[in-house]
């Protein structure tokens, strides 16, 4: 489509007209979205990091999580001179050796964030999604602790806050969101989180997926509902209309929060996507018009909280081939030989957002 097609009716004839944004139709653009990319490394075929830290910045990416203190992404991240903010993650299988002592955590920070003078580090995301099942949960909250007094020991507290990741299967309730609820099984685990989270200024990390809410209910959730191509309201709970799936969702772990003792706390975004193959609904159009709509919905925030933006990161940069099973291959936004899988189109500008014009 022609760039001078996207003007009103009745603006003046011009031969060239610059459209804020309109030159990034095939980038993300994303600064003023808050929003980020996952950096997920689980395949034999993706390019170098240094390359990838090159993509990230073609595409006006602005903030990346990286799941594990890779030396080499890092050094990438620092020599580059890039203004790439970093959601690091302390991995799963490092927590016990960091809860059991502050010097082991100092050695962590040491290491992997003040050795890194050049790398604009923004969190620090102890464990993804730790099970209150599981073996792990005990170490959790302690290894959150530690790392967030390294860090506050390097004079850092202020640039970076220290949180962990969360699934949506934590919620006991979902529906309606404001009736929303965490497992009365969890609270014993999650709500000493909350607050130490609550009171550090630290966000809850989610990890927010339509897409399998959709693909496990197909016959109850529309497909319009999970794409956000909804054009009526599905969901009224009281005075709030929700016409997608993302903001119920949202909204739901906002409730959860707010009887956990969290009221006054953000929630980040940690990872989102939608699959191009290997399962229900998981298709090519369905995966770009998901992310589209996404990256352009998150700067309006929820029916709950309305006008505020939502820090997003999309799941993920590169499809992963060394994953399983299948599905979990084909969440890239990038091809490994750094080929973008489908434009990803910024919403078109109004007439009031034209730059210049040259006659």
């Amino acid at each position: 489509m022609a760039v001078n097609s996207y003007v009103t009716e009745g603006f003046p004839r011009m031969t060239k007209v610059l459209l804020l944004l309109g030159l990034l139709m095939t980038s993300l653009h994303l600064t003023d979205a808050q929003i980020g990319v996952c950096y997920g490394t689980l395949g034999d075929n993706l390019p170098p990091p240094e390359e990838v830290v090159e993509l990230y910045s073609q595409n006006n990416i602005q903030r990346m999580r990286l799941y594990n203190p890779n030396p080499a992404a890092l050094q990438a991240l620092g020599s580059a001179g890039s203004n790439i903010q970093l959601m690091l993650g302390v991995p799963n299988d490092a927590l016990e050796n960091i809860a059991a002592s502050q010097g082991n955590a100092n050695k962590w920070v040491e290491t992997y964030v003040t050795n890194y003078t050049k790398v604009k580090f923004r969190y620090i995301a102890v464990g993804n999604v730790v099970s209150f099942s599981s073996s792990l949960a005990q170490f959790l909250l302690p290894a959150m602790k530690n790392i967030n007094n390294a860090i506050s020991a390097a004079g850092l507290d202020k640039q970076i806050k220290v949180s962990t990741a969360i699934e949506t299967g934590v919620l006991g309730t979902s529906y309606p969101p404001s009736a929303g609820s965490f497992q009365s099984e969890a609270r014993s685990f999650l709500d000493p989180i909350i607050s130490f989270l609550a009171e550090n200024g630290a966000p809850l990390l989610v990890n927010i997926y339509p897409y399998f809410s959709y693909s496990a209910n197909s016959q109850d959730i529309s497909l319009d509902y999970a794409l956000f191509t909804a054009n009526k309201v599905m969901v009224q709970d009281g005075q709030l209309g929700y016409r997608n799936l993302f903001d119920s969702i949202v909204d739901a772990i906002y409730s959860a929060l707010e009887e956990a003792g969290g009221d006054s706390m953000d929630i980040v975004v940690s990872e989102s996507g939608w699959p191009s193959a290997g399962g229900t609904g998981a298709t090519l159009d369905n995966a770009r018009i998901y992310n589209t709509n996404l990256i352009q919905h998150v700067k309006g925030g929820t029916p709950k909280r309305p006008a505020k933006a939502i820090e997003t990161y999309v799941f993920a940069m590169f499809d992963e081939n060394n994953k399983s099973p299948e599905l979990e291959k084909h969440w890239g936004l990038f091809l490994p030989n750094k080929q973008s899988k489908y434009p990803l189109l910024c919403r078109i500008p109004t007439a009031t957002q034209i730059v210049f014009s040259i006659e």
